[in-house]
């Protein structure tokens, strides 16, 4: 037997809360993510940088991070590793406007 779920009402104070972060919240959060996104890239790099060729570190203090940072290997060669264009690094957020 399946469950019906019912919609669920929405109270008007999380509506407007929800379009103020819409308006003010979001844009910074979408750029805090991509600034994460590229310290994680960079300090990947700098500590795994032999497995895709760019001896930087000594093996030795990659392998003391290596069980931190075995989790975000796979997502780091495939971000890392993937084909870009020269407009991906464009930023296209209203910044001032």
């Amino acid at each position: 037997m399946s469950v019906v779920t019912m919609p669920v009402k929405r109270n008007w104070r999380n509506t407007i809360r929800e379009f103020f972060y819409g308006m003010i919240g979001f844009e910074f959060e979408q750029q805090a993510r991509e600034q994460r996104g590229e310290l994680e890239s960079a300090f990947m790099l700098l500590t795994l940088g032999d497995m895709l060729g760019v001896p930087v570190m000594p093996p030795l203090y990659a392998l003391r991070i290596l069980p931190y940072a075995v989790p975000m290997i796979s997502t780091w060669k495939r971000r890392v590793m993937r084909e870009r264009d020269l407009s991906d690094k464009e930023e296209f957020h209203l910044h001032g406007v």
